[in-house]
């Protein structure tokens, strides 16, 4: 018996090391622990301490002879009934320290992750993707929070209740003890091993229901290319296959599931009838009574649900473990663009780049190379240029998504880097080249980058990005949703919206990705003569193609695939 414990010790250390990084969350909720622990403690101890006065009621009533009135097994029935309502609410408080904390930490520590995400540079998102950042964030922030609660709890548990049930349990009889304690282990090994098998189907049955919700939610973010080419059959007859997949290793996954408690039941039928065996012979040879053979009887019921769980947990923590090194592993991830000045101060938006060049470090490519240009504040820049030619790369170093291999950039004479980066951005106006709307209103989406706009000040700027005829003509107008990335939208109304967005805060610098593409010459004409009344004195950078769009510049870059000529 004393080996089991150690062993079971020296598994939960191992977890602790494995999982170390969470022990600051413990020292933290430390009083809750404490409380928790005992309450475990006074939770097991009642449950125990009732069980003897089980027996002593059998041999009162077997000594009585009478089923009748008897004052001492009442007294008796009082304390079971009175222990077993102490059980109860010291069960309920241990419940709600333990798994309280549990979820503490859990909230503390999706708060963690989900503001390292924004900490991340726009590199540090191209080299992962979004389904692995949710797993993170979801899948694996709930397996540990299940080492956390139920993982701690159960280990801490059953470790207590062994050594108050084996207390009484040698205190009644020594060899009844070994011999029903015995199987115990085996039974735990058994369902570690069952349950190793259940996690591992587990598993493989998630992946295929992500499979079948990865289709469909592709499917119908592409229901007009399926019904234009009539592929709904084929749609229908893929998502069937991957149904059936999935309902094949859900059954596969129900029947492991059924030897788990088939093998507790077994178990429990064994040592129920190795009790009556042995018990029986004892109480025949006058060793033992009818009443400490049904005290047995409890003790084993009592322990055989934690023994049985300790496979369980066992796998839990396993599962824990693998998920908090994928969460270390992404929190140890160091964003490239770091802020380290927090003062507050106006931005003119005088620009100039020094010989900038930028590589791409996923795939190697040279988007820039020595590139040099100067904007006063209030000018208007157009830089043109083929498909991969690095326009878009310096938008998102203007906005300091990124930063320069090499050279620097300098804005009202600052490099860049030595900017308040939350600060400058707030004077900066950005429209990207793919239009993007969050799946809210046409006001919500419009009035995004400002705190809490008038419906007034939305409206005025829906009309300078010309797009307010459009949205008076909704049903709903302003409060239209535009569904998931904007799909209610037409391209040219989505990219209209964004300029609206990007507009309302009165930006100091105006960044136009290649944004205006969508829409008709007289659209595009009427936006920017608006914009150029409307905010006179911004710097603006205009992104395009098209030489509409760049006509009234004061200055045109003109870049090739790396190198660039400039035109003033």
């Amino acid at each position: 018996m004393r080996f089991l414990v150690w062993g079971y010790f020296c598994n939960f250390v191992k977890f602790m090391k494995a999982l170390k990084t969470l022990n600051p969350y413990f020292l933290k909720h430390k009083i809750l622990l404490f409380w928790g622990l005992l309450f475990i403690i006074a939770s097991n101890f009642f449950n125990i301490y009732k069980v003897q006065f089980v027996g002593k009621s059998v041999d009162e009533l077997t000594k009585s002879g009478h089923l009748g009135f008897n004052r001492q097994v009442l007294i008796y029935v009082a304390i079971i009934v009175g222990c077993s309502l102490l059980t109860g609410f010291f069960t309920f408080m241990m419940r709600q320290t333990i798994i309280v904390a549990s979820r503490r930490i859990e909230y503390e520590l999706k708060n963690k992750i989900y503001r390292h995400y924004q900490d991340l540079s726009l590199t540090d998102y191209k080299q992962t993707t979004i389904g692995d950042l949710m797993n993170r964030l979801s899948e694996d922030v709930v397996a540990v929070r299940m080492y956390l609660g139920p993982g701690v709890m159960y280990v801490v548990n059953l470790l207590i209740l062994l050594l108050i049930t084996s207390i009484y349990m040698v205190k009644t009889d020594m060899s009844m003890t070994l011999w029903t304690l015995l199987p115990l282990p085996v039974l735990s090994y058994i369902i570690f091993k069952v349950s190793s098998i259940i996690n591992k189907k587990s598993k493989v049955m998630q992946k295929s229901q992500s499979a079948i919700s990865t289709f469909v939610q592709d499917s119908f973010s592409g229901i007009r290319v399926v019904k234009f080419f009539a592929k709904e059959k084929y749609i229908e007859k893929n998502y069937g296959v991957k149904v059936s997949d999935y309902q094949n290793k859900a059954l596969d996954l129900a029947k492991t599931e059924a030897y788990f408690f088939t093998i507790i039941l077994f178990v429990i039928g064994l040592l129920n009838v190795a009790i009556i065996l042995i018990g029986g012979q004892k109480y025949i040879a006058g060793e033992l009574s009818v009443g400490k053979i049904a005290d047995f009887f409890m003790y084993i019921n009592i322990l055989i649900w934690p023994f049985s769980m300790v496979g369980w947990v066992t796998s839990v923590n396993q599962r824990a473990e693998a998920s908090m090194q994928r969460i270390n592993e992404f929190l140890d991830k160091k964003s490239e663009i770091v802020n380290t000045n927090f003062e507050v101060y106006p931005i003119k938006g005088d620009i100039e780049f020094r010989n900038v060049s930028y590589v791409y470090p996923n795939t190697g490519i040279k988007a820039l190379e020595n590139l040099s240009f100067t904007i006063k504040a209030g000018e208007s820049l157009a830089i043109m240029g083929k498909t991969g030619s690095g326009k878009s790369t310096i938008a998102l170093l203007l906005c300091r998504l990124i930063d320069p291999t090499e050279g620097e950039i300098l804005v009202d004479g600052k490099n860049l880097k030595d900017h308040n980066l939350e600060n400058y951005r707030n004077f900066i106006g950005y429209i990207p080249q793919e239009s993007y709307l969050f799946s809210d209103s046409i006001e919500n989406n419009i009035g995004f980058a400002v705190d809490h706009p008038s419906h007034e000040r939305i409206v005025e700027y829906a009309k300078i990005a010309d797009v307010h005829k459009n949205i008076a003509e909704f049903r709903d107008q302003y409060k239209t949703m535009v569904g998931e990335r904007g799909v209610m939208l037409s391209g040219g109304q989505k990219q209209r919206i964004c300029i609206a967005r990007a507009l309302i805060k009165v930006p100091n610098i105006i960044i136009f990705d290649d944004s205006l593409s969508a829409l008709d010459t007289e659209t595009e004409q009427n936006i920017l003569e608006n914009i150029e009344a409307k905010i006179q004195n911004a710097t603006s950078v205009i992104i395009t193609h098209r030489e509409s769009s760049a006509q009234k510049a004061d200055k045109i870059i003109n870049l090739t695939e790396i190198t660039n000529s400039v035109t003033a």
